[in-house]
């Protein structure tokens, strides 16, 4: 199996070493974000793993429209641009349309494809276009051999800086599921494959217009993706998940990340 390796801002992807990549789901404000991020950076120095943040600017695909999407293009670039500056860390983001890749990708180290547009191919071949490294977070509704399609409309552009993410598969109403087979499927195409923790155990829609969760699950199904050939780990994270405004249900607590990441750790050293 043909592995490549992925860097950003001298932060590797695809090594021996598991890569780390969280933040909260959407950005709130800039002390909370600065906050988190601080914290995420200290776990990763102490265990010596690369770290990429997360945060969204705006989640464009919220089921109702009451629901909380974040502060906006402008003023959520602006943020991640003095996250990265201040600590020193690369970070992503997603865009929902063509219009929005140009600025984001002076600002992002890596361009995020949402799930619910991964087969959007303006869009994926817009971001490729950046030469900017491209993260596809494979739809729900996708078998994981389908990737390669979204995998060659990326590698149209010249870009081959791809990383994928698998987050879980459709499974009846309100539920996902996860096949863990998806990842070494997905590695076989010759690029890095992230495990998304906390989506895969939300229910999408699940909360009476909102989405629910199980996140007494996460630390099973990462130590699952992980024995599987996963890469690295994406965890939404938060202070107290039930306060956030968005996507708590399946948010990890800050504090439970440290503990499930020295597992983490310790099943990569086994298998790679």
């Amino acid at each position: 199996m043909n592995k490549m390796i992925i860097t950003v801002a001298n932060t590797v992807i695809g090594g021996s070493q598991l890569c780390l990549i969280s933040g909260p789901c959407v950005i709130e404000n800039e002390k909370l974000t600065l906050q988190i991020a601080e914290t995420l950076k200290n776990i990763s120095i102490e265990r010596k793993i690369p770290f990429i943040f997360k945060a969204s600017y705006d989640k464009a695909n919220r089921l109702s429209h009451k629901s909380y999407r974040g502060i906006g293009l402008k003023k959520g670039l602006k943020i991640l641009a003095k996250v990265r500056r201040q600590l020193n860390v690369p970070v992503i983001s997603d865009v929902h349309s063509k219009e929005e890749i140009k600025p984001a990708a002076e600002v992002l180290d890596i361009i995020q494809i949402p799930a619910l547009l991964s087969r959007q191919t303006d869009l994926l071949i817009s971001a490729g276009k950046t030469g900017k490294p491209v993260n596809i977070k494979k739809g729900q509704f996708l078998a994981p051999d389908d990737i390669v399609y979204l995998i060659e409309k990326l590698k149209s552009t010249g870009n081959n800086k791809i990383i994928i993410t698998e987050r879980g598969t459709s499974f009846g109403y309100h539920n996902l599921v996860n096949d863990m087979r998806a990842i070494p499927v997905m590695k076989s195409f010759g690029y890095p494959v992230i495990y998304d923790a906390t989506h895969s155990v939300q229910l999408p829609g699940g909360a009476k217009g909102k989405s629910g969760g199980n996140r007494e699950m996460i630390q099973y199904l990462s130590r699952a993706a992980v024995a599987a050939g996963a890469d690295g780990v994406f965890f939404e994270v938060y202070p107290q998940p039930d306060k956030a405004l968005c996507d708590g249900p399946n948010s990890l607590s800050l504090k439970n990340l440290p503990g499930i990441l020295d597992t983490l750790i310790r099943i990569k050293r086994i298998v790679s």
